[in-house]
């Protein structure tokens, strides 16, 4: 089968490798699209990030397919079911995983980092990491599971309630998922903070309030003129350094701020203390997707996120070099790569 192996910094080899056969639990996906995530990027970088590799490996992690073969153990699932996965998977007997907390397992493995991923025609999964797609949801939007089952439960934990204002610092693909989620949560006002014109009109059509370029627009006379009283909650989508500054300079009194974008490792953002003690601010941070995959399923499928204005682009998998190094993911919206 074909598959996007990535070797070192900047050099992905879409070559030949054997298809893994699945044992007695697993089933065989053939994939159809897979979405690049920021994840994916900082790797073909040689960045560091969320998650370490170890090369040759297979990239990708958002994926949608069609499984053509099953494990004798396996119950719940057939060939021919159109199916996403939940790329992570736990030890099930750590601490973390014991109390609650699986997702910060320090044994889990996911697709695409630790394991092969889903740039590839097939790939091979446990069934407990599967889960159906509702025949009306198509196989692109499908790849977008994974990455709304990541903005829930940084939602959760921002703990977004009816009435409250929340601003969105970066409205790309993440930025504008977490506008939909905001609003069908409760939110009265939704302000979109985001330098680019495209994406900020993409905002304001998926549910947002009040769209402004933080670059240009004084924050604090928007809300006066809009009667905006207190910014309630942040979400950082951008991860930058300055946005997280940004998130913070804003958030009201009694706000949480949730950095959600991925800064790097070794970044320091400038705090000062006083300023959580005087405005009694949380700063929260959120860490991959436990629990919520299923959910995001449901939510895709009542059609609570509007994927058709996020994914922009199509592209073959022989040409995903060649997507890389032209950041064609950075342009416009989400980048899927057509893996049949």
């Amino acid at each position: 089968m074909k598959a996007a192996r990535f070797y070192e910094k900047g050099k992905l080899v879409v070559e030949d490798i054997p298809v893994v056969e699945p044992g007695p639990k697993d089933v065989l996906i053939k994939v159809k699209y897979c979405g690049i995530c920021g994840t994916d990027v900082h790797i073909f970088y040689g960045e560091k990030g969320s998650a370490e590799v170890n090369p040759p490996v297979t990239l990708g992690h958002e994926f949608s397919g069609e499984i053509v073969k099953t494990g004798e153990q396996v119950k719940k699932l057939k060939a021919g079911d159109r199916v996403s996965v939940d790329p992570n998977s736990y030890c099930g007997s750590c601490y973390f995983c014991m109390n609650g907390k699986k997702h910060l397992c320090p044994n889990m493995k996911g697709l695409g980092t630790a394991l092969d991923g889903a740039f590839a025609e097939y790939i091979t999964v446990p069934e407990e990491t599967v889960c159906l797609i509702p025949a009306h949801i198509s196989d692109e939007a499908a790849a977008m599971i994974e990455p709304i089952s990541c903005c829930l439960h940084g939602l959760d934990m921002t703990e977004v309630k009816l009435g409250d204002n929340v601003l969105i610092v970066g409205t790309g693909n993440i930025g504008l998922i977490m506008v939909q989620l905001a609003r069908y949560a409760g939110a009265s006002t939704i302000i979109a903070a985001e330098p680019n014109e495209k994406r900020r009109k993409k905002a304001k059509l998926l549910g947002a309030d009040i769209t402004i370029n933080p670059l240009e627009d004084d924050l604090d006379i928007v809300l006066r003129d809009n009667k905006v009283s207190n910014i309630d909650k942040v979400i950082d989508c951008a991860g930058l350094i300055s946005t997280a500054e940004y998130s913070v300079k804003y958030a009201g009194k009694g706000a949480t701020v949730m950095l959600f974008g991925l800064t790097g490792p070794d970044d320091v953002m400038n705090l000062k203390p006083f300023e959580l003690f005087k405005k009694e601010l949380t700063i929260k941070g959120s860490f991959v997707n436990p629990d919520t995959f299923e959910r995001a399923v449901r939510i895709l499928a009542a059609g609570i996120i509007k994927t058709e204005d996020i994914i922009t682009k199509i592209e073959k998998l022989e040409d995903i070099q060649h997507v890389f190094e032209t950041k064609e993911y950075a342009k416009d919206g989400k980048v899927l790569i057509k893996c049949f």
